[in-house]
């Protein structure tokens, strides 16, 4: 296709004039988001060699979605800057990561580091999170969710009600506290149990009441948040909502989804139940030089959600408007979501960059497990595939809205 330098509309035009609900998502996992970093860069580089260079993401998705490291990456693509353009083109968050990450997540070398760092633990989170909370704050300065330029969802978990608290676009005009600045979200989000302090604030709506916040990172409930911003737009569909098509439910083969995972560590079977039937609390939470417990609770709930997607869109006929891109294969310091070292920020650049040159993997309804499908097309070809659709159906909606 002929590119163009014309620029794209400011702002997506509703689904009720296309034939789709575009759906981004990523996850959680810290300094780990490098790598869906490397997938958005890609992605993006493909629309602007479509629509020109002045494209970026928020132009095409109709909800970004991100949890921890993810949420802070949504905000990236969708903040606003003083132009009303995203603050944040793709390209520019892999640098970010290389510039920030070891400030946020300070390196210590030795055997007395190893050992302060335990003991630090069990007092305490690993890192302080000063750092993080002055970049994002300086970043995202006073941007509130109403402010962004397309629809967002971010998760966290409320330990005092015990509840998710979910950050969404669609919330907030029947729950105005909601509209909270970004950067109190992105901290919030990003509040890893054990790693970063919880963070609390209190937040005033447009209605003039103040509610307070005490949260942690949104991985508790939800590491991998596509199912979250699924539900989110299909409950506007069901209270009708005139942006989205004129039917009771959003129909899944409407969707078109990209969820964009931040990487596990490869299955070595390092555990067993003979292991773990010994283990205490502190071995639950140290055991093999990792976190069982957190990595488990935050792996299973992703493959949860991609196991329930790959289920309806297959069941609709519609799995190949459905992409799921992770990298299962980690070892050593590349499934850690703290070691900044830049020998591992590298590593985890180029395992981004191989992730792209493997074949699509889905999921398998009987095993539960992701195979390679026969004669798959690698994950560059789909999303080259998927940037031309997302184009087709941004132009659509200019052509049938009034608006344009």
């Amino acid at each position: 296709m002929e590119t163009t330098n014309s620029p794209p509309p400011l702002q997506i035009q509703p689904p009720t004039y296309g034939n789709l609900v575009t759906v981004l998502s990523i996850d959680g996992g810290g300094i780990r988001g490098i790598i869906p970093a490397t997938i958005l860069e890609f992605l993006e580089a493909q629309l602007q060699e479509l629509d020109g260079e002045s494209a970026r993401l928020a132009d095409y998705f109709d909800v970004i979605a991100g949890t921890s490291t993810g949420g802070l990456v949504t905000a990236m693509l969708s903040a606003p800057n003083d132009k009303k353009r995203p603050l944040f083109a793709a390209k520019d968050i892999k640098p970010f990561y290389f510039e920030h990450g070891p400030k946020i997540f300070p390196q210590h070398k030795g055997l007395l580091a190893t050992i302060g760092n335990l003991f630090g633990t069990l007092g305490g989170p690993k890192y302080d999170g000063k750092y993080l909370h002055k970049v994002v704050k300086e970043k995202l300065g006073e941007t509130r969710v109403h402010d962004t330029l397309t629809n967002v969802v971010i998760p966290t978990f409320d330990i005092k009600t015990m509840q998710p608290t979910v950050f969404s676009s669609y919330k907030i005009k029947t729950s105005p506290c909601l509209d909270a600045q970004l950067a109190d979200i992105c901290i919030s989000t990003s509040a890893a149990p054990t790693y970063l302090p919880a963070y609390s604030f209190s937040n005033k709506g447009s209605d003039g009441n103040v509610q307070e916040f005490n949260l942690v990172d949104g991985g508790i409930c939800a590491n991998n948040p596509t199912l979250v911003a699924v539900n989110e737009v299909t409950k506007q569909s069901l209270l009708e909502n005139p942006d989205f098509f004129a039917i009771k439910a959003v129909e899944y083969s409407r969707f078109l989804i990209i969820s964009l995972g931040t990487g596990t560590a490869k299955n070595e079977m390092k555990f067993n139940a003979k292991m773990a039937a010994k283990w205490g609390l502190l071995d639950w939470l140290t055991s093999g030089g990792s976190t069982p417990l957190i990595d488990m609770f935050s792996q299973s709930s992703g493959d949860m959600v991609d196991f329930h997607l790959s289920t309806v869109t297959q069941a609709h006929h519609s799995e190949d408007n459905y992409l799921r891109i992770q990298d299962d294969t980690l070892a050593g310091t590349d499934s850690s979501v703290d070691i900044s070292t830049k020998e591992n920020l590298e590593r985890l650049s180029q395992i981004g960059i191989s992730l792209l040159k493997k074949p699509v993997s889905k999921v398998n309804l009987d095993s539960g497990l992701c195979e390679t499908m026969p004669n798959a097309e690698t994950n560059e070809d789909a999303l080259k595939r998927f940037a031309k659709t997302l184009s087709q159906e941004r132009r659509l909606r200019e052509l049938r809205s009034p608006n344009t």
